[in-house]
């Protein structure tokens, strides 16, 4: 996913999973006219309540719930924790937030990581590394005049670890970039983004790694991909490059391992890839798609409201594509969101309340229908 994350600002990890931002825009007397029990929350966020911060320094992003919704798992890059860049964390929402408890590393603080998922029991993770093609952190993408780029590390492969920080297996050992897994609600599958067919591509493995199969097949890169809570529908990104010079850009860039993740839209198919459809035409980038409780709607973050493309918000929008509505109202930088699996909290990252600062801290709120 990237990461960071998340897009990408961020943009993104977004990976395809990560990213960063900036300060938020919104003034004081807005910020106070929400009541002293719930002062982060703007006041048009009428579906949050009781928001509070988990976080409190560096770039934190993915956070995703265990089966039981009492856990989180997700990707930080805090340098007070010990790391050089993205690594896995995991801590238990009974202790509260991680101002004075610093949660515990899951990933061996070698290479970088991204897109942390639970696995049934919610005793095990998934997550990707570059570990083992070099300890060190790969380096950052180039800067490109006029582009922000995501770099696809070709070093990726998805691993299980305990909750100690122990590796217990690798579910991919192919060349290419392998990453941005989540883990169907009924514990037999996993969703996946690969570029062993020479594009960005979905692929569903048994929970075991078993049976890889391509589920997408259009030009363009397809990630941060989640199952529905009933496990038979996926949401997932999309970039469809369409014009002769959009091909050859998208081509250009994945030959030197980047993606541009500035034009995205939200998709949907069943679980087996079939019944694929276009579920936004927003335009600019729409991204880190995940269903609503119901299964009938699908929360993701977009900047297609705004000129500058560095601005996202929280949206929700019905599956026939009706009903679109912004959940969050952050100045800069709201994404990543996911449910509880009991419907009754949401879980997200924002620039919110950084003090002034680049952080990207998590967030969690109480859901209100």
């Amino acid at each position: 996913m990237k990461n960071y994350l998340l897009a990408c600002v961020l943009f993104l990890c977004l990976a395809a999973c990560n990213n960063t931002g900036t300060t938020s825009t919104h003034s004081t007397q807005e910020r106070s006219e929400a009541s002293a029990e719930d002062s982060l929350r703007y006041p048009q966020e009428k579906h949050l309540r009781n928001l509070r911060q988990l976080t409190f320094g560096g770039n934190n992003a993915e956070a995703y719930f265990s089966f039981d919704g009492q856990k989180i798992v997700f990707q930080s890059d805090y340098a007070a924790w010990g790391v050089r860049c993205d690594q896995i964390f995991y801590f238990d929402l009974k202790a509260g937030n991680m101002k004075k408890q610093v949660p515990r590393r899951i990933s061996n603080n070698l290479g970088r990581t991204t897109c942390s998922y639970f696995l049934p029991g919610d005793s095990l993770i998934v997550f990707a590394s570059t570990f083992e093609a070099d300890s060190s952190c790969p380096p950052p993408p180039p800067r490109l005049k006029g582009k922000y780029v995501w770099t696809v590390y070709d070093s990726y492969d998805i691993y299980v670890a305990d909750l100690q920080g122990n590796i217990v297996k690798k579910l991919t050992d192919t060349p290419g970039y392998d990453a941005e897994a989540t883990v169907s609600p009924r514990g037999d599958k996993i969703v996946f983004t690969s570029m062993r067919s020479g594009d960005l591509e979905l692929w569903v493995m048994d929970i075991d790694g078993s049976n890889p199969k391509q589920i997408t097949h259009e030009l363009g890169y397809d990630g941060g991909a989640f199952f529905s809570p009933d496990g038979s529908k996926i949401v997932f990104r999309a970039s469809r490059p369409k014009t002769e010079e959009e091909i050859r850009e998208y081509k250009e860039l994945l030959s030197r391992g980047l993606v541009q993740p500035t034009q995205m839209e939200i998709f949907v198919c069943d679980a087996d890839g079939s019944n694929l459809r276009q579920l936004t035409h927003l335009g600019k980038a729409n991204w880190a798609p995940f269903f609503h409780p119901s299964g009938k709607k699908i929360i993701f973050s977009s900047n297609h409201a705004y000129d500058k493309g560095f601005r996202f918000n929280l949206y929700m929008i019905n599956l026939d594509g009706s009903g679109l509505e912004q959940i969050t109202y952050d100045g800069v930088f709201d994404a990543f969101p996911m449910f509880s699996p009991d419907g009754k909290r949401l879980i997200f990252s924002s620039n919110r309340n950084n003090q002034g600062t680049r952080d990207t801290n998590l967030f969690i709120a109480d859901w209100v229908e």
